[in-house]
């Protein structure tokens, strides 16, 4: 009885630390992509611009205040509510946009994505 609580824990333990850190890098340790974390609040992006390497890029959208979701133009990336999209981007650089209504504030609530 007690290795198998031992071996519990143990399991559990590397679970944890598995799971810590990470979300605030902007590498991606899976798939050798860039993810890129927008914390959306009323009618403005945490920051003007984003950047990320040309290849496998996610972005994952936050509502920090209201509730917002996203297209970024030239692309088929679309996220409604918190969420996460991926796609293969080539170097360039691409709009981000509020695509919910979210107020007054709403016709300006974009941003850039700098792929390089």
């Amino acid at each position: 009885m007690k290795k198998l609580v031992l071996s519990f824990m143990i399991i559990m333990l590397v679970s944890i630390m598995a799971a810590c850190g990470g979300e605030d890098r902007a590498s991606s340790e899976q798939g050798g992509g860039e993810t890129v974390t927008l914390n959306a609040s009323n009618y403005k992006f945490d920051k003007e611009e984003y950047k990320a390497k040309a290849g496998d890029v996610t972005i994952q959208l936050k509502n920090a205040e209201g509730y917002h979701g996203i297209t970024v133009e030239g692309t088929d990336m679309k996220i409604d509510g918190e969420g996460k999209a991926t796609a293969n981007l080539k170097a360039g650089t691409y709009k981000i946009i509020c695509s919910i209504p979210c107020g007054e504030g709403h016709q300006e609530m974009t941003a850039l994505l700098v792929v390089e």
